[in-house]
């Protein structure tokens, strides 16, 4: 492994490896020879470093640091939803522009500024390396407030198992509905999920 190589992050950028002095051509000989490996256009990781459980998110979050996880994407992270979406699904806040990313396939969801990062958490996408998504109660309330696109069933469903874990909280749930101006809908969703 070259000494440029060395001091770089398990994922790392182009712009990145530049800056630590490592020039591009021997970067993209490094990627033919299989020292690293290209996870998206731009975005590499050393073939020695720790297994990635995630690696689209890995690239997303190299490619777009501002973008969260969110809708299908999300509820499948938290075990909401049996569905695999067929893209990574990612919001950015209203005032930024849209990220294009053809690898991974994303969808992207343009979210108001002032409650972009309302329920943010974070999965581990690999060892040491966090990806940004929204938690299970945001993304409840995210497929709630987006049903007429993603699908009712797909947010009931998801409400459904939300409530029967353990870590549940349908009072912070509200509180997330009522910031997000879903809150009636969401209320009535769960009076009837609790009444089942």
């Amino acid at each position: 492994m070259s000494v440029g190589l060395r001091q770089l992050p398990a994922t790392f950028t182009t712009r990145v490896a530049k800056a630590s002095g490592l020039h591009v051509r021997d970067l993209y000989r490094m990627r033919d020879e299989g020292v690293v490996i290209e996870l998206s256009r731009g975005v590499f990781r050393k073939a020695d470093a720790p297994h990635a459980s995630l690696p689209d998110l890995l690239a997303i979050g190299q490619r777009a640091p501002s973008a969260i996880v969110c809708c299908v994407s999300a509820a499948a992270l938290h075990n909401l939803t049996d569905e695999i979406p067929m893209s990574v699904q990612i919001a950015v806040p209203r005032s930024q522009r849209p990220p294009r990313i053809d690898h991974p396939p994303t969808e992207v969801f343009r979210f108001a500024v002032g409650t972009f990062e309302l329920g943010l958490s974070s999965a581990e996408a690999a060892p040491g390396e966090q990806a940004r998504v929204y938690s299970p109660g945001r993304t409840v309330v995210d497929l709630m407030r987006l049903r007429a696109r993603l699908g009712e069933p797909l947010a009931l469903a998801a409400l459904r198992r939300y409530l029967r874990r353990r870590d549940a909280r349908p009072g912070e749930l509200l509180d997330l509905a009522r910031a997000l101006d879903v809150l009636g809908p969401l209320r009535t969703a769960v009076d009837a999920v609790i009444a089942e």
